[in-house]
């Protein structure tokens, strides 16, 4: 699919407006989806206990023995002489919401924004009669949000000794006032809305109209909408439906794998070249994975084929309204195992036929559509991948198949790690990845990092992480894009060794491990075509003592939070005389776009590329903590903060890097009580 790119100052179009709001509503269906992700496995325990022990459950109606009212099928269950016990109801009106309130407070200020989110989810759990998923999305983050504004009121101006009493105290009191907001507040007015809801749901099957609602679910799954959807609207309405019935319809609107299947298999039959060759792989990762958004190419290649996925949704839902079928619980990821796992006795029938109709209808029309396609150029995998992961926001682990396999006609010997400045996570990110591709015996691929903003679509492979690489995509559409989050030991740099293998390599040469070692299964005896065998790697750096000062290193870091922790490491910068005091406030923007933790224990906070007329001389400060900051859920135990003017900190950063890649280099700085120590091991440690 064509982008369209406007020029410079340009006012915006119908096209980038209608994308804009797509994004914010993708953005907003992710926050929840975020929420309630994590938290899947609770939902499938509340699902396999209501299908076992509730009155009306698998073990009542395999064993008809267990249907005492006296019996411990029914004192786990909360019904007969246990009515209103049990465990079935306080995990679905106190445990799953508390657990997304838990989430989305933590996802807006670490451990204390989801304890204050907790606490307030409390609130409106106890004010509403219904089970309250939509009002934990509201309070959790409302929660995280107000503790992160509190917590920065009195950042730095609590006397020493007094900062656990504050954090303790300023957390109750503020859980306690959300708590009685959302009880007499949110939880009402949330009630109220979900019974609005539930009642045009009910409306919607009463008059039949609730297959019509694939007009809509269908499409918005490909453009990765369906988020702000499922996890926001039907899962909340769906589980208080099965609260109430013992199953819900609407946990099948979208989960359903019938129409991703039938396009898929139309592929198999009907499909040109690679998208024919990769579908049936495809096809197996959608169905039994529960993968959904591996088949989401195939449709933005054929966006015409988003019918047929709209008329095997409707079909699917039809099926279900006339057998009254339904889930008790969601089906996460939408397998054919999960769906089964959580299908009530009486709907079994209903749900397999749902979906055997759904993928037959997709096939039929997929199928006359590729048949009477008159297009006679190959589809282009690998750019509606590309297209998929920039609409995602964030690289897609299945479907990265699909694009090595369509991007796999020439080798790749240009590799670029971005970041938004250039100077810190990319330089170390680079050094990493460049280590393990010449030890597997690359030696003529290049890793080099660069800033986003001067990115060419001249590159083979671009690395960044996952928070931008959508920007990156945008300037670089024809390389491969992969997406990280652990910038030390991210399992996607095996992933790429193992490509530059399926690229790189003519057929019949030996495969060569990340190690170093010949993988297992190859002939030791073959010759290597493109990738000469492993050497000693050279070391990539030399020593730059004079970027990291005596004066720049503190042993004892006090901060307690990530803001702390990049103030701390931005202050020590400005006492060396490194950066002015502005420089600091750009490292905390910059850490508000994308985190700089880098994994092992290692955060590397630094400025924006904007703010690098802050910067005085190159210099790095090194912060260690007795007790790791939460970095947005990581551990962070030591914060180097990072100045650079040119080029003459990066070997520093690459000796750095592979020093948290040794676990004895990093006991010893941990083992350090001296600023020379530390020195020692970050400067002349050996590699």
């Amino acid at each position: 699919m064509a982008q369209t790119t406007l020029p410079p100052g340009a006012p915006p179009t119908d096209e980038s407006q209608r994308g804009g709001l797509r994004v914010r509503v993708q953005k907003f269906g992710t926050a929840l989806s975020n929420m309630v992700m994590p938290n899947i496995g609770a939902f499938i325990a509340w699902g396999l206990l209501t299908a076992l022990f509730i009155k009306t459950g698998w073990l009542t109606g395999i064993f008809s023995g267990l249907k005492d009212e006296n019996g411990w099928v029914a004192e786990i269950g909360g019904w007969g002489a246990y009515d209103g016990g049990g465990i079935v109801d306080p995990m679905i009106t106190y445990l799953l919401p508390i657990l997304i309130g838990y989430t989305g407070g933590r996802m807006v200020h670490g451990n204390r924004g989801a304890v204050v989110g907790a606490i307030a989810t409390v609130g409106v759990v106890a004010g509403a009669d219904v089970p309250m998923f939509m009002g934990a999305m509201i309070m959790g983050p409302l929660g995280g949000w107000l503790m992160k504004k509190l917590d920065g009121l009195w950042e730095g101006k609590i006397r020493p000794g007094f900062e656990m009493l504050v954090d303790n105290f300023s957390a109750g009191i503020l859980g306690l006032i959300l708590a009685v907001i959302g009880f007499f507040g949110v939880g009402p007015i949330v009630s109220t809305f979900t019974d609005w809801a539930g009642n045009a749901v009910d409306f919607l099957v009463s008059h039949d109209l609730l297959p019509l609602t694939s007009i809509f679910i269908e499409p918005a799954k490909v453009l990765f909408l369906n988020n702000a959807i499922n996890h926001g609207v039907l899962t909340p309405l769906g589980t208080a439906q099965a609260a109430e019935t013992g199953k819900s319809i609407l946990f099948l609107l979208e989960a359903n794998p019938g129409p991703g299947l039938g396009i898929l298999l139309a592929f198999t039959f009907f499909g040109k070249g690679l998208a024919r060759a990769s579908a049936p792989g495809a096809a197996i990762i959608q169905f039994f994975g529960g993968i959904h958004e591996i088949y989401f190419p195939y449709v933005l290649m054929k966006p015409k084929l988003i019918l047929a996925a709209i008329l095997g949704g409707m079909t699917g839902v039809f099926i279900n309204v006339l057998f009254n079928s339904g889930l008790r619980a969601p089906a996460a990821p939408g397998s054919i195992i999960a769906i089964y796992a959580q299908t009530p006795a009486d709907s079994f029938l209903g749900v397999t036929l749902s979906v055997v109709g759904a993928c037959a209808v997709s096939f039929i029309v997929a199928s006359l559509l590729l048949k009477t396609d008159r297009a006679t150029d190959e589809p282009d995998l690998a750019a509606a991948t590309a297209s998929m992961e920039t609409m995602k926001g964030k690289k897609s682990s299945v479907a990265s198949a699909l694009k090595a396999v369509a991007t796999s006609q020439g080798p790749i010997t240009d590799i670029v790690f971005a970041c938004d400045a250039g100077m810190g996570s990319s330089a170390m990110g680079a050094s990493v990845l460049r280590r393990k591709i010449q030890k597997a015996g690359f030696t003529d691929v290049t890793v080099v990092n660069q800033a986003i903003s001067n990115l060419t679509d001249t590159h083979d492979l671009i690395v960044t992480h996952r928070d931008l690489t959508a920007r990156a995509a945008q300037s670089t559409p024809s390389a491969i894009h992969i997406s990280v989050d652990d910038f030390m030991s991210s399992p996607r740099y095996d992933e790429i060794v193992a490509l530059l293998h399926e690229t790189n390599l003519e057929d019949g040469a030996e495969s060569v491990t990340a190690s170093g070692a010949p993988a297992p299964g190859t002939d030791t005896g073959a010759a290597v075509a493109t990738a000469p065998a492993p050497t000693a790697v050279p070391s990539d750096t030399t020593t730059t003592p004079d970027v990291l000062s005596l004066q720049a290193i503190s042993l004892h870091g006090t901060a307690t939070d990530v803001d702390g922790a990049i103030s701390e490491a931005g202050q020590l910068l400005v006492a060396a005389g490194s950066v002015d005091a502005d420089y600091v406030a750009a490292m905390h923007e910059r850490e508000r776009s994308v985190s700089t933790f880098m994994g092992n224990g290692l955060a590397i906070p630094h400025g924006t590329n904007a703010a690098k007329d802050s910067i005085i001389t190159t210099g790095i400060s090194f912060v260690r903590y007795d007790e790791p900051v939460d970095w947005n859920g990581k551990p962070a135990e030591f914060v180097v903060g990072i100045a650079g003017a040119g080029k003459d900190h990066l070997d520093l950063l690459n000796q750095i890097a592979h020093v948290f890649l040794n676990p004895d280099d990093v006991a010893r700085l941990r083992a350090a009580t001296t600023p020379e120590e530390v020195k020692a091991v970050l400067v002349v440690a050996d590699e």
